[in-house]
């Protein structure tokens, strides 16, 4: 039998037209399958977790039947209590799929410590920015007569001496002894 002629045969024919059926089928009962599974056309609202205790969130979480994971603590937000949820994703109000994971990110403790750079015999036009980009903040400047004007002869924080090396928290005020040109008598 040529090629042509078993082309034109019923049996080809046949198989052809139930190959095509059985497709169709399989196809019909995948997708109502996947639409049972999936959970097609159901959603679950993210809440609004911002500000709020990883207690407090779990909980809503759990409502909505979603999951949680937290995220590394951000930068210290004084805005926000401790340990608390400052940013989230997906945002609030967005739609997802039950079981869905949010990702939280908590607001630390406190600012993270710093170590304080050496200052002495360094200008206060040198200090201020250093101090500054490091996250400190310029307290009080005290003068005592040296021949140096503006020349740092020490720092303070807390009433008490600093030393180069040692840690403070971010946002600390960090007073200065600077030189006032005079000489000492």
């Amino acid at each position: 039998m040529s090629l042509i002629n078993f082309l034109r045969s019923k049996a080809f024919l046949k198989q052809i037209v139930l190959a095509v059926v059985a497709i169709f089928v399989i196809s019909f009962l995948l997708l109502r399958w996947l639409n049972s599974t999936t959970n097609h056309g159901e959603f679950e609202t993210v809440p609004d977790l911002t500000g709020k205790s990883i207690e407090v969130a779990k909980i809503a979480l759990d409502d909505n039947h979603l999951q949680m994971e937290v995220l590394d603590s951000s930068n210290f937000n004084p805005d926000y209590p401790k340990y608390s949820v400052i940013e989230q994703d997906p945002p609030a109000g967005k739609q997802v799929k039950e079981d869905r994971k949010i990702y939280l990110t908590l607001n630390p403790s406190g600012y993270r410590k710093v170590m304080v750079p050496e200052l002495r015999e360094r200008t206060l036009r040198q200090a201020k920015p250093t101090l500054e980009a490091l996250g400190f903040e310029l307290g009080e400047l005290t003068y005592k007569d040296n021949i140096a004007k503006d020349v740092v002869l020490g720092v303070i924080y807390d009433g008490k001496p600093l030393e180069a090396g040692e840690m403070l928290p971010k946002k600390s005020k960090i007073d200065l002894v600077l030189g006032n040109g005079n000489r000492p008598e």
